[in-house]
């Protein structure tokens, strides 16, 4: 029996993804992979990697798979993946989908979750983050504005946004992400192991339709 969980996260930038990946890995005690956060290390170590990383991200680009593949292969190789694990930003098109279940021991099962949400939603959401470099707290200018404008409300910092957040940096990824990834979902339907959960909703309503769909 296919019995080890490989749970894969679907939906456009901003759906949430990261967000229910780690209330999930907390609830089934397994490791959150984010390929986003990989790939961000990377850039803060500036080595080889991380300076191709960042120019592709600064563009709303896509890392190519093969390094992707490389990854997380060396990821799941650890430990903690013995048990199962959740993918946040991978797979991102229908090779790297084939290349992911070449690559999955027997043992194991693909859960998919699309979680969806719309385009206007998603540009709010990310066009409108704002984190204070002092202290880590995030904003929305929209969902959850600070008190004073653009200033953190713990300590007065002003706050940044990230230099993919800006509208149109979304805009080109949201197309990206529809063009490359959009794929995926009948890919997985026609295997039967995808649900779409609506992303609309606040975090611990969807937090507790995924929780029904894992159980």
């Amino acid at each position: 029996m296919n019995s080890i969980p490989v749970i894969i996260f679907l939906g456009a930038p901003g759906a949430g993804k990261g967000t229910q990946a780690a209330y999930l890995s907390k609830l089934k005690s397994i490791p959150k992979i984010s390929t986003g956060d990989m790939l961000r290390s990377a850039v803060q170590e500036d080595s080889p990697l991380g300076r191709k990383v960042q120019e592709i991200m600064k563009g709303g680009g896509l890392v190519d798979d093969q390094t992707m593949l490389n990854l997380i292969l060396e990821r799941i190789k650890k430990p903690d993946c013995k048990g199962g694990f959740i993918l946040d930003g991978y797979p991102r098109n229908l090779k790297q989908a084939a290349q992911l279940e070449e690559m999955l021991p027997k043992d194991m099962r693909l859960i998919v979750i699309n979680i969806q949400v719309s385009e206007e939603e998603v540009v709010k959401r990310i066009a409108g983050r704002r984190s204070c470099p002092k202290c880590g707290s995030v904003y929305n200018i929209y969902f959850h504005p600070p008190k004073d404008d653009e200033k953190c409300d713990l300590d007065g910092t002003p706050l940044v946004r990230r230099a993919d957040d800006s509208e149109d940096v979304v805009r080109k990824r949201i197309s990206t992400y529809k063009k490359e990834t959009l794929p995926l979902i009948d890919f997985y339907k026609k295997k039967g192991v995808l649900t779409a959960i609506n992303g609309i909703h606040q975090e611990n309503v969807v937090a507790d339709k995924i929780e029904e769909v894992m159980n």
